[in-house]
Protein backbone atom coordinates (compact mmCIF):
# COMPACT_ATOMS: atom_id res chain seq x y z
CA UNK A 1 0.00 0.00 0.00
CA UNK A 2 1.44 3.37 -0.93
CA UNK A 3 1.88 6.16 1.57
CA UNK A 4 -1.07 8.54 1.97
CA UNK A 5 -0.55 12.29 1.90
CA UNK A 6 -2.12 13.04 5.30
CA UNK A 7 -1.27 11.74 8.77
CA UNK A 8 -3.87 9.45 10.32
CA UNK A 9 -3.94 8.98 14.10
CA UNK A 10 -6.44 6.52 15.62
CA UNK A 11 -7.22 6.04 19.30
CA UNK A 12 -10.13 5.31 21.62
CA UNK A 13 -11.98 8.45 22.59
CA UNK A 14 -14.50 6.54 24.68
CA UNK A 15 -14.37 3.02 26.08
CA UNK A 16 -17.43 1.24 27.46
CA UNK A 17 -16.26 -1.00 30.26
CA UNK A 18 -17.98 -4.35 30.65
CA UNK A 19 -19.87 -4.73 33.92
CA UNK A 20 -18.04 -6.92 36.43
CA UNK A 21 -18.78 -8.58 39.74
CA UNK A 22 -15.90 -6.77 41.39
CA UNK A 23 -14.90 -3.44 42.91
CA UNK A 24 -13.26 -2.28 39.73
CA UNK A 25 -13.21 1.49 39.47
CA UNK A 26 -14.21 3.17 36.25
CA UNK A 27 -11.19 4.60 34.47
CA UNK A 28 -11.01 6.60 31.32
CA UNK A 29 -8.36 8.16 29.18
CA UNK A 30 -8.12 11.86 29.91
CA UNK A 31 -5.99 13.61 27.32
CA UNK A 32 -4.41 16.87 28.33
CA UNK A 33 -4.33 20.10 26.38
CA UNK A 34 -0.78 21.13 25.63
CA UNK A 35 0.27 24.30 27.42
CA UNK A 36 0.42 27.17 24.93
CA UNK A 37 3.75 28.42 26.24
CA UNK A 38 5.32 24.98 25.79
CA UNK A 39 3.87 24.80 22.29
CA UNK A 40 5.48 28.06 21.29
CA UNK A 41 8.77 27.91 23.15
CA UNK A 42 9.31 24.39 24.47
CA UNK A 43 11.16 21.51 22.86
CA UNK A 44 9.53 18.10 22.67
CA UNK A 45 10.83 14.58 22.20
CA UNK A 46 9.78 10.93 22.27
CA UNK A 47 9.19 9.41 25.71
CA UNK A 48 11.67 6.66 26.54
CA UNK A 49 9.17 3.92 27.32
CA UNK A 50 6.94 3.96 24.22
CA UNK A 51 6.22 0.47 22.85
CA UNK A 52 5.73 -0.04 19.11
CA UNK A 53 4.27 -2.90 17.08
CA UNK A 54 3.91 -3.13 13.29
CA UNK A 55 0.38 -3.44 11.94
CA UNK A 56 -0.94 -4.15 8.42
CA UNK A 57 -1.03 -1.58 5.60
CA UNK A 58 1.99 0.39 6.83
CA UNK A 59 0.45 1.25 10.18
CA UNK A 60 2.18 1.16 13.56
CA UNK A 61 0.78 0.72 17.05
CA UNK A 62 2.24 2.97 19.75
CA UNK A 63 1.63 2.64 23.47
CA UNK A 64 3.10 4.83 26.19
CA UNK A 65 2.86 2.91 29.50
CA UNK A 66 3.08 6.13 31.51
CA UNK A 67 0.78 8.10 29.22
CA UNK A 68 -2.96 8.58 29.34
CA UNK A 69 -4.09 7.69 25.82
CA UNK A 70 -3.80 3.91 25.73
CA UNK A 71 -2.97 2.27 22.38
CA UNK A 72 -2.68 4.62 19.40
CA UNK A 73 -2.41 3.65 15.71
CA UNK A 74 -0.44 5.80 13.24
CA UNK A 75 -0.24 5.53 9.48
CA UNK A 76 3.18 5.88 7.88
CA UNK A 77 2.92 9.66 7.54
CA UNK A 78 1.98 10.14 11.19
CA UNK A 79 4.67 7.66 12.26
CA UNK A 80 7.23 9.67 10.29
CA UNK A 81 6.09 12.76 12.19
CA UNK A 82 6.59 10.85 15.44
CA UNK A 83 10.07 9.67 14.42
CA UNK A 84 10.94 13.26 13.59
CA UNK A 85 11.15 13.84 17.35
CA UNK A 86 13.96 11.41 18.09
CA UNK A 87 15.85 14.63 18.75
CA UNK A 88 14.14 17.48 20.66
CA UNK A 89 12.38 20.17 18.64
CA UNK A 90 9.35 22.41 18.80
CA UNK A 91 5.89 21.20 17.85
CA UNK A 92 5.75 22.17 14.21
CA UNK A 93 2.57 20.60 12.82
CA UNK A 94 -1.00 19.62 13.75
CA UNK A 95 0.13 15.97 13.80
CA UNK A 96 2.88 16.78 16.31
CA UNK A 97 0.38 18.69 18.43
CA UNK A 98 -1.94 15.68 18.40
CA UNK A 99 0.89 13.31 19.36
CA UNK A 100 1.75 15.60 22.27
CA UNK A 101 -1.85 15.61 23.47
CA UNK A 102 -1.82 11.80 23.35
CA UNK A 103 1.38 11.67 25.48
CA UNK A 104 3.42 10.28 22.59
CA UNK A 105 5.65 13.33 22.74
CA UNK A 106 6.79 14.98 25.94
CA UNK A 107 8.47 18.27 26.88
CA UNK A 108 12.22 17.95 27.35
CA UNK A 109 13.24 17.63 31.02
CA UNK A 110 9.61 17.27 32.16
CA UNK A 111 9.03 13.70 33.43
CA UNK A 112 5.73 12.08 32.58
CA UNK A 113 3.49 11.14 35.49
CA UNK A 114 -0.01 9.78 35.48
CA UNK A 115 -2.50 12.21 37.01
CA UNK A 116 -3.62 11.58 40.59
CA UNK A 117 -7.26 12.22 39.81
CA UNK A 118 -9.58 11.46 42.74
CA UNK A 119 -12.48 9.14 42.05
CA UNK A 120 -15.77 10.87 41.39
CA UNK A 121 -18.01 7.80 41.84
CA UNK A 122 -18.87 5.93 45.03
CA UNK A 123 -19.72 2.32 44.17
CA UNK A 124 -21.71 0.02 46.45
CA UNK A 125 -22.47 -3.69 46.29
CA UNK A 126 -25.97 -4.19 47.73
CA UNK A 127 -26.28 -7.79 48.89
CA UNK A 128 -30.07 -7.95 48.55
CA UNK A 129 -30.21 -11.64 49.37
CA UNK A 130 -27.92 -14.34 50.69
CA UNK A 131 -29.93 -16.99 48.86
CA UNK A 132 -29.03 -18.46 45.49
CA UNK A 133 -30.55 -21.03 43.17
CA UNK A 134 -27.11 -22.22 42.00
CA UNK A 135 -24.14 -23.84 43.73
CA UNK A 136 -21.15 -22.69 41.69
CA UNK A 137 -17.87 -24.40 42.45
CA UNK A 138 -15.86 -21.20 42.93
CA UNK A 139 -18.45 -19.16 44.86
CA UNK A 140 -17.27 -17.42 48.05
CA UNK A 141 -20.73 -16.73 49.57
CA UNK A 142 -21.84 -18.87 52.52
CA UNK A 143 -25.42 -19.08 51.34
CA UNK A 144 -28.59 -19.07 53.45
CA UNK A 145 -32.26 -18.20 53.00
CA UNK A 146 -31.81 -14.76 54.56
CA UNK A 147 -32.59 -11.65 52.54
CA UNK A 148 -32.32 -7.90 52.96
CA UNK A 149 -35.57 -6.24 54.03
CA UNK A 150 -36.87 -2.91 52.75
CA UNK A 151 -36.04 -0.99 55.94
CA UNK A 152 -32.40 -2.07 55.80
CA UNK A 153 -32.12 -1.40 52.09
CA UNK A 154 -33.65 2.07 52.26
CA UNK A 155 -31.43 2.98 55.21
CA UNK A 156 -28.43 1.78 53.19
CA UNK A 157 -29.40 4.07 50.30
CA UNK A 158 -29.69 7.02 52.70
CA UNK A 159 -26.28 6.24 54.20
CA UNK A 160 -24.61 5.90 50.80
CA UNK A 161 -25.96 9.19 49.49
CA UNK A 162 -25.02 11.00 52.70
CA UNK A 163 -21.50 9.54 52.60
CA UNK A 164 -21.09 10.45 48.94
CA UNK A 165 -22.13 14.04 49.58
CA UNK A 166 -19.83 14.41 52.60
CA UNK A 167 -16.82 13.15 50.66
CA UNK A 168 -17.49 15.14 47.51
CA UNK A 169 -18.39 12.33 45.11
CA UNK A 170 -20.34 13.34 42.04
CA UNK A 171 -22.00 9.99 41.33
CA UNK A 172 -23.19 6.79 42.97
CA UNK A 173 -23.19 3.37 41.36
CA UNK A 174 -25.31 0.63 42.91
CA UNK A 175 -24.66 -3.03 42.13
CA UNK A 176 -27.63 -5.19 43.09
CA UNK A 177 -26.18 -8.58 43.91
CA UNK A 178 -26.21 -11.57 46.23
CA UNK A 179 -26.62 -14.48 46.35
CA UNK A 180 -28.86 -14.12 43.34
CA UNK A 181 -30.40 -10.66 43.10
CA UNK A 182 -33.39 -11.79 41.02
CA UNK A 183 -34.63 -13.86 44.00
CA UNK A 184 -35.39 -10.56 45.76
CA UNK A 185 -36.13 -8.44 42.71
CA UNK A 186 -39.08 -6.71 44.35
CA UNK A 187 -36.58 -5.11 46.72
CA UNK A 188 -34.27 -4.22 43.83
CA UNK A 189 -37.14 -2.27 42.27
CA UNK A 190 -37.99 -0.53 45.55
CA UNK A 191 -34.39 0.44 46.25
CA UNK A 192 -33.61 1.68 42.77
CA UNK A 193 -36.75 3.79 42.52
CA UNK A 194 -35.87 5.32 45.90
CA UNK A 195 -32.28 5.88 44.78
CA UNK A 196 -33.58 7.68 41.69
CA UNK A 197 -35.54 10.02 43.96
CA UNK A 198 -32.45 10.63 46.11
CA UNK A 199 -30.32 11.31 43.04
CA UNK A 200 -32.79 13.90 41.81
CA UNK A 201 -32.93 15.54 45.24
CA UNK A 202 -29.16 15.65 45.77
CA UNK A 203 -27.92 16.25 42.23
CA UNK A 204 -25.74 13.14 42.30
CA UNK A 205 -25.57 11.06 39.13
CA UNK A 206 -26.97 7.55 39.62
CA UNK A 207 -25.81 4.40 37.86
CA UNK A 208 -27.07 0.91 38.52
CA UNK A 209 -26.39 -2.70 37.60
CA UNK A 210 -27.98 -6.05 38.32
CA UNK A 211 -25.52 -8.92 38.74
CA UNK A 212 -27.22 -12.21 37.93
CA UNK A 213 -26.54 -15.86 37.21
CA UNK A 214 -29.10 -15.55 34.42
CA UNK A 215 -31.21 -18.50 35.49
CA UNK A 216 -34.52 -16.84 36.33
CA UNK A 217 -34.69 -13.46 34.60
CA UNK A 218 -38.33 -12.84 33.77
CA UNK A 219 -39.75 -10.53 31.14
CA UNK A 220 -41.05 -8.22 33.89
CA UNK A 221 -37.58 -7.96 35.42
CA UNK A 222 -36.02 -7.18 32.07
CA UNK A 223 -38.67 -4.53 31.39
CA UNK A 224 -37.75 -2.80 34.67
CA UNK A 225 -34.03 -3.05 33.86
CA UNK A 226 -34.63 -1.53 30.43
CA UNK A 227 -36.95 1.23 31.58
CA UNK A 228 -34.61 2.31 34.39
CA UNK A 229 -31.45 2.14 32.29
CA UNK A 230 -29.81 -0.46 34.50
CA UNK A 231 -26.93 -2.55 33.28
CA UNK A 232 -27.19 -6.31 33.45
CA UNK A 233 -24.31 -8.69 34.05
CA UNK A 234 -24.83 -12.41 33.45
CA UNK A 235 -22.29 -15.12 34.24
CA UNK A 236 -21.38 -17.52 31.43
CA UNK A 237 -18.41 -19.80 31.99
CA UNK A 238 -17.69 -21.46 28.67
CA UNK A 239 -19.48 -23.80 26.34
CA UNK A 240 -22.29 -25.99 27.66
CA UNK A 241 -20.08 -28.76 29.01
CA UNK A 242 -17.72 -26.47 30.94
CA UNK A 243 -20.42 -24.12 32.19
CA UNK A 244 -22.50 -27.02 33.49
CA UNK A 245 -19.57 -28.40 35.48
CA UNK A 246 -19.10 -25.32 37.61
CA UNK A 247 -22.47 -23.53 37.56
CA UNK A 248 -25.06 -26.04 38.72
CA UNK A 249 -28.42 -26.00 40.43
CA UNK A 250 -28.72 -27.31 43.98
CA UNK A 251 -29.60 -30.75 42.57
CA UNK A 252 -26.41 -30.80 40.46
CA UNK A 253 -28.14 -30.10 37.15
CA UNK A 254 -26.37 -27.71 34.77
CA UNK A 255 -27.72 -24.19 34.24
CA UNK A 256 -26.46 -23.50 30.70
CA UNK A 257 -29.77 -23.80 28.85
CA UNK A 258 -31.51 -21.54 31.35
CA UNK A 259 -28.78 -18.91 30.90
CA UNK A 260 -29.08 -19.12 27.11
CA UNK A 261 -32.81 -18.46 27.30
CA UNK A 262 -32.30 -15.51 29.63
CA UNK A 263 -29.68 -13.94 27.36
CA UNK A 264 -31.96 -14.27 24.33
CA UNK A 265 -34.88 -12.90 26.35
CA UNK A 266 -32.78 -9.94 27.51
CA UNK A 267 -31.65 -9.04 23.99
CA UNK A 268 -35.25 -9.25 22.77
CA UNK A 269 -36.24 -6.84 25.56
CA UNK A 270 -33.63 -4.31 24.46
CA UNK A 271 -31.20 -5.16 27.25
CA UNK A 272 -27.72 -6.12 26.09
CA UNK A 273 -26.18 -8.04 28.99
CA UNK A 274 -22.49 -7.93 29.79
CA UNK A 275 -21.08 -11.43 30.14
CA UNK A 276 -18.81 -12.29 33.04
CA UNK A 277 -16.66 -15.29 32.11
CA UNK A 278 -14.71 -16.88 34.96
CA UNK A 279 -11.72 -19.02 34.02
CA UNK A 280 -10.92 -21.96 36.27
CA UNK A 281 -9.19 -25.27 35.72
CA UNK A 282 -12.66 -26.72 35.13
CA UNK A 283 -13.84 -24.23 32.52
CA UNK A 284 -10.64 -23.22 30.77
CA UNK A 285 -11.16 -25.40 27.68
CA UNK A 286 -14.49 -23.71 26.89
CA UNK A 287 -13.44 -20.08 27.23
CA UNK A 288 -12.88 -19.52 23.51
CA UNK A 289 -16.41 -20.80 22.85
CA UNK A 290 -17.85 -18.32 25.36
CA UNK A 291 -15.92 -15.49 23.70
CA UNK A 292 -17.28 -16.46 20.28
CA UNK A 293 -20.78 -16.59 21.74
CA UNK A 294 -20.40 -13.01 22.99
CA UNK A 295 -18.91 -11.74 19.74
CA UNK A 296 -21.65 -13.38 17.66
CA UNK A 297 -24.20 -11.35 19.64
CA UNK A 298 -22.12 -8.17 19.89
CA UNK A 299 -22.05 -8.33 23.70
CA UNK A 300 -19.43 -6.86 25.99
CA UNK A 301 -17.64 -9.40 28.16
CA UNK A 302 -14.76 -9.76 30.57
CA UNK A 303 -12.50 -12.70 31.36
CA UNK A 304 -11.92 -13.22 35.09
CA UNK A 305 -9.24 -15.41 36.62
CA UNK A 306 -10.24 -17.64 39.51
CA UNK A 307 -9.45 -16.14 42.92
CA UNK A 308 -8.87 -18.40 45.88
CA UNK A 309 -10.91 -17.82 49.01
CA UNK A 310 -11.55 -19.43 52.38
CA UNK A 311 -14.60 -21.38 51.20
CA UNK A 312 -12.68 -23.10 48.39
CA UNK A 313 -13.01 -26.88 48.57
CA UNK A 314 -11.58 -27.95 45.21
CA UNK A 315 -8.71 -25.48 44.88
CA UNK A 316 -6.51 -27.87 42.93
CA UNK A 317 -9.21 -28.41 40.31
CA UNK A 318 -10.04 -24.72 40.13
CA UNK A 319 -6.47 -23.51 39.69
CA UNK A 320 -5.50 -23.40 36.03
CA UNK A 321 -1.77 -22.62 36.22
CA UNK A 322 0.06 -19.91 34.31
CA UNK A 323 0.84 -21.87 31.15
CA UNK A 324 -2.74 -23.07 30.66
CA UNK A 325 -4.09 -19.61 31.40
CA UNK A 326 -1.79 -17.97 28.87
CA UNK A 327 -2.67 -20.55 26.22
CA UNK A 328 -6.40 -20.14 26.87
CA UNK A 329 -6.20 -16.36 26.72
CA UNK A 330 -4.26 -16.43 23.46
CA UNK A 331 -6.83 -18.84 22.02
CA UNK A 332 -9.59 -16.43 23.04
CA UNK A 333 -7.65 -13.55 21.47
CA UNK A 334 -7.41 -15.53 18.23
CA UNK A 335 -11.21 -15.77 18.18
CA UNK A 336 -11.45 -12.02 18.76
CA UNK A 337 -9.00 -11.34 15.92
CA UNK A 338 -11.24 -13.26 13.53
CA UNK A 339 -14.26 -11.22 14.60
CA UNK A 340 -13.00 -7.80 15.73
CA UNK A 341 -15.94 -5.95 17.33
CA UNK A 342 -16.91 -2.35 16.70
CA UNK A 343 -16.66 -1.51 20.40
CA UNK A 344 -13.39 -1.64 22.30
CA UNK A 345 -12.92 -4.52 24.72
CA UNK A 346 -9.76 -3.37 26.47
CA UNK A 347 -11.57 -1.51 29.25
CA UNK A 348 -12.09 -4.73 31.19
CA UNK A 349 -11.26 -7.71 28.98
CA UNK A 350 -8.44 -9.21 31.03
CA UNK A 351 -9.13 -10.05 34.67
CA UNK A 352 -8.52 -7.05 36.95
CA UNK A 353 -6.74 -5.09 34.22
CA UNK A 354 -8.09 -2.01 32.49
CA UNK A 355 -6.58 -0.27 29.49
CA UNK A 356 -9.30 2.38 29.54
CA UNK A 357 -6.87 4.65 31.35
CA UNK A 358 -3.86 4.47 33.69
CA UNK A 359 -4.60 3.88 37.36
CA UNK A 360 -2.70 3.07 40.55
CA UNK A 361 -5.26 0.78 42.22
CA UNK A 362 -6.78 -2.29 40.56
CA UNK A 363 -10.09 -1.69 42.32
CA UNK A 364 -11.84 0.68 44.69
CA UNK A 365 -11.77 -1.52 47.81
CA UNK A 366 -10.94 0.60 50.82
CA UNK A 367 -11.25 3.81 48.81
CA UNK A 368 -14.47 4.39 46.86
CA UNK A 369 -16.26 1.06 47.23
CA UNK A 370 -18.37 -0.54 49.96
CA UNK A 371 -20.28 -3.77 50.35
CA UNK A 372 -23.60 -3.71 52.24
CA UNK A 373 -24.72 -7.16 53.32
CA UNK A 374 -28.34 -8.24 53.82
CA UNK A 375 -28.19 -7.21 57.50
CA UNK A 376 -26.79 -3.74 56.84
CA UNK A 377 -23.19 -4.55 57.77
CA UNK A 378 -20.45 -2.97 55.67
CA UNK A 379 -17.24 -4.56 54.42
CA UNK A 380 -14.53 -3.53 51.98
CA UNK A 381 -15.00 -6.33 49.43
CA UNK A 382 -17.70 -8.90 48.73
CA UNK A 383 -15.08 -11.62 49.15
CA UNK A 384 -14.77 -10.37 52.74
CA UNK A 385 -18.48 -10.07 53.36
CA UNK A 386 -18.08 -12.31 56.43
CA UNK A 387 -15.68 -9.72 57.93
CA UNK A 388 -17.72 -6.53 58.32
CA UNK A 389 -15.95 -3.35 59.36
CA UNK A 390 -18.96 -1.26 60.37
CA UNK A 391 -22.65 -0.88 59.53
CA UNK A 392 -25.03 1.52 57.83
CA UNK A 393 -25.98 3.16 61.14
CA UNK A 394 -22.47 4.41 61.87
CA UNK A 395 -21.92 8.18 61.74
CA UNK A 396 -19.07 7.88 59.20
CA UNK A 397 -19.15 4.36 57.72
CA UNK A 398 -17.23 5.17 54.54
CA UNK A 399 -14.45 6.79 56.55
CA UNK A 400 -14.25 3.66 58.73
CA UNK A 401 -13.92 1.55 55.59
CA UNK A 402 -11.17 3.81 54.28
CA UNK A 403 -9.21 3.82 57.55
CA UNK A 404 -9.46 0.08 58.24
CA UNK A 405 -5.96 -1.39 58.60
CA UNK A 406 -6.60 -5.05 59.41
CA UNK A 407 -6.05 -7.67 56.72
CA UNK A 408 -5.44 -6.84 53.08
CA UNK A 409 -4.59 -3.26 52.09
CA UNK A 410 -5.31 -1.87 48.64
CA UNK A 411 -1.97 -0.12 48.18
CA UNK A 412 -0.88 1.96 45.23
CA UNK A 413 0.98 -0.09 42.64
CA UNK A 414 3.95 2.23 43.20
CA UNK A 415 4.29 0.71 46.68
CA UNK A 416 4.47 -2.90 45.49
CA UNK A 417 7.67 -4.89 45.16
CA UNK A 418 8.05 -6.21 41.62
CA UNK A 419 5.71 -3.52 40.28
CA UNK A 420 7.45 -0.19 40.82
CA UNK A 421 9.59 -0.41 37.69
CA UNK A 422 7.29 -2.55 35.54
CA UNK A 423 6.13 -0.99 32.29
CA UNK A 424 2.62 -2.38 32.81
CA UNK A 425 2.15 -1.17 36.38
CA UNK A 426 -0.48 1.51 35.68
CA UNK A 427 -2.64 -0.87 33.65
CA UNK A 428 -2.85 -3.93 35.92
CA UNK A 429 -2.18 -1.81 39.05
CA UNK A 430 -0.75 -4.88 40.74
CA UNK A 431 -3.85 -7.04 40.35
CA UNK A 432 -6.37 -8.03 43.03
CA UNK A 433 -4.96 -6.93 46.40
CA UNK A 434 -7.07 -9.40 48.36
CA UNK A 435 -5.90 -12.35 46.24
CA UNK A 436 -2.27 -11.31 46.61
CA UNK A 437 -2.65 -11.04 50.38
CA UNK A 438 -4.32 -14.45 50.66
CA UNK A 439 -1.71 -16.17 48.51
CA UNK A 440 1.43 -14.41 49.80
CA UNK A 441 0.48 -12.96 53.17
CA UNK A 442 1.76 -9.58 51.97
CA UNK A 443 0.20 -6.41 50.60
CA UNK A 444 3.31 -4.93 49.02
CA UNK A 445 4.11 -7.50 46.32
CA UNK A 446 2.96 -8.18 42.78
CA UNK A 447 -0.03 -10.28 41.77
CA UNK A 448 0.20 -14.09 41.59
CA UNK A 449 -1.01 -13.62 38.00
CA UNK A 450 1.80 -11.21 37.09
CA UNK A 451 3.46 -13.58 34.61
CA UNK A 452 0.15 -14.15 32.84
CA UNK A 453 -0.51 -10.43 32.52
CA UNK A 454 2.94 -9.75 31.09
CA UNK A 455 2.62 -12.58 28.57
CA UNK A 456 -0.72 -11.49 27.12
CA UNK A 457 -0.67 -7.68 27.28
CA UNK A 458 1.34 -7.17 24.05
CA UNK A 459 -1.16 -9.32 22.16
CA UNK A 460 -4.06 -7.47 23.75
CA UNK A 461 -2.65 -4.17 22.48
CA UNK A 462 -2.10 -5.61 19.01
CA UNK A 463 -5.74 -6.73 18.92
CA UNK A 464 -6.89 -3.24 19.83
CA UNK A 465 -4.71 -1.81 17.08
CA UNK A 466 -6.28 -4.16 14.54
CA UNK A 467 -9.75 -3.24 15.80
CA UNK A 468 -9.03 0.48 15.44
CA UNK A 469 -7.87 -0.14 11.88
CA UNK A 470 -10.91 -2.20 10.97
CA UNK A 471 -13.39 0.38 12.22
CA UNK A 472 -11.39 3.52 11.41
CA UNK A 473 -14.15 4.96 9.26
CA UNK A 474 -16.80 4.42 11.95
Amino acid sequence: MSSTQSPIILWNQTIDQAESNCACSATSAQHRSVNAALTQHGHWTQPEAVLTQPLPEQHTLLFNPVGTAGPVVLNDVAFAAYRNYEQPKRLDSPAAQQLAELDLLQPVAVPQRIPDSPSTTLTAWLHVTNACNLRCTYCYVDKSDEAMDAATGLAAIDTLFASALRQGFQAIKLKYAGGEATLNFGLVKTLHEYAEQQAQATGLVLEGAVLSNGVALSKAMLTFIYEHNLRLMISLDGSEAEHNVQRTFVNGRGSYNHVMRSIDRAIAAGVRPHLSITITGQSIDGIADAVKFALDRDLLFNLNFYREHEATQDANELRAGDERLIAAMLAAFAIIEEQLPRQSLIGALVDRSSFAGPHKHACGAGHDYVVVDHQGKLSRCQMEIERPVTDIFSAEPLTEIQLHTTGFQNLSVDEKEGCRDCQWRYWCAGGCSLLTYRVTGRNDVKSPYCNVYKAIYPELLRLEGLRLLKWRNN
